[in-house]
């Protein structure tokens, strides 16, 4: 029997509640600050001279010094990004393409030993790169692409193929198998139901592995630096390191490098972080 006192409003939160609240929020604050601090320090002593930055590193800048950015840009930075820029795009719609075909097949298709595909593509998550340097470096000679961008895009996209799968698949799983019937029904071809119904219901997921694999391209090291060798090919992350090793005592251009290097991806995170965190949500994260 509801008696009226069931009718009561909530009651506010007690002392516990809101000293956990308080935790929670410092601990998010700190971590932050752990991620601010840093960049808007690499930012101020980019716009330092050199001196003013031996003789105070953690001060702020007098004068702001904006031609550190022109001269880091015309000493390779600009041909740098624009490498970055290309192998990431393209390793993007690759390896975008070929999970989300993958992740369709595995989902809406009845196909023998699906359940073993499956497997394999799981198990080349845990193949670790530097085990298979030393083939990849003989089959790219072989090929012709070494110390080539179309090398490194292959090479981005192959390695991140598995993960991607796995990451979409688990979000067509749970797609609505009405619509593809009433797709079938109504004349439906297979590409015309992945194009045009399974790709766009899966958009959330899709974006979400568009900025892991931006993040993943964009700041990869170990693959640009061992199949690399010319200034003309040299993505951000191995060309950064070049320039810091020809400029080891100019700091505030080598911070200006890398705060160039930084703007891409964190406007690209935050323009596109609800579509990431709808996708994870609804995807791999459920």
């Amino acid at each position: 029997m509801v008696t009226a006192t069931d009718n009561r409003p909530v009651s506010r939160l007690g002392f516990a509640g809101i000293l956990l609240r308080l935790i929670i929020w410092g601990l998010l604050l700190v971590m932050a600050l752990i991620v601010i601090v840093p960049l808007f320090w690499m930012l101020l002593s980019s716009l330092k001279i050199n001196q003013q930055f031996l003789a105070d590193p953690f001060g702020l800048p007098t004068t702001l010094f904006w031609k550190n950015y022109v001269d880091a840009w015309n000493l390779g930075v600009g041909q740098y990004m624009w490498n970055s820029v290309i192998v990431t795009v393209a390793s993007i719609i690759a390896t975008t393409l070929i999970s989300a075909w993958a992740a369709f097949g595995l989902t809406k298709l009845t196909i023998p030993f699906s359940r073993t595909v499956l497997f394999l593509i799981v198990g080349g998550m845990m193949l670790a790169p530097t085990v298979a340097l030393i083939p990849l470096l003989r089959i790219l000679q072989g090929l012709g692409i070494y110390d080539s961008l179309l090398g490194l895009t292959i090479l981005y996209t192959a390695f991140r193929i598995p993960f991607t799968t796995f990451l979409i698949r688990s979000y067509m799983v749970d797609l609505p198998y009405e619509v593809d019937e009433a797709a079938r029904l109504d004349g439906c071809s297979r590409a015309q139901q992945f194009w045009r119904l399974t790709l766009p219901m899966s958009m959330p997921i899709v974006v979400s592995a568009v900025i892991l694999q931006c993040l993943f391209a964009w700041n990869e090291y170990l693959f640009a630096f061992i199949f690399v060798s010319s200034t003309d090919t040299m993505t951000l992350p191995v060309g950064l390191a070049n320039l810091a090793s020809r400029l080891s005592t100019n700091y505030p251009m080598i911070f200006a490098g890398m705060t160039l290097a930084s703007i891409p991806m964190i406007v690209f995170f935050f323009a596109a972080q609800r579509f990431f965190v709808r996708g994870l949500a609804e995807g791999i994260g459920k």
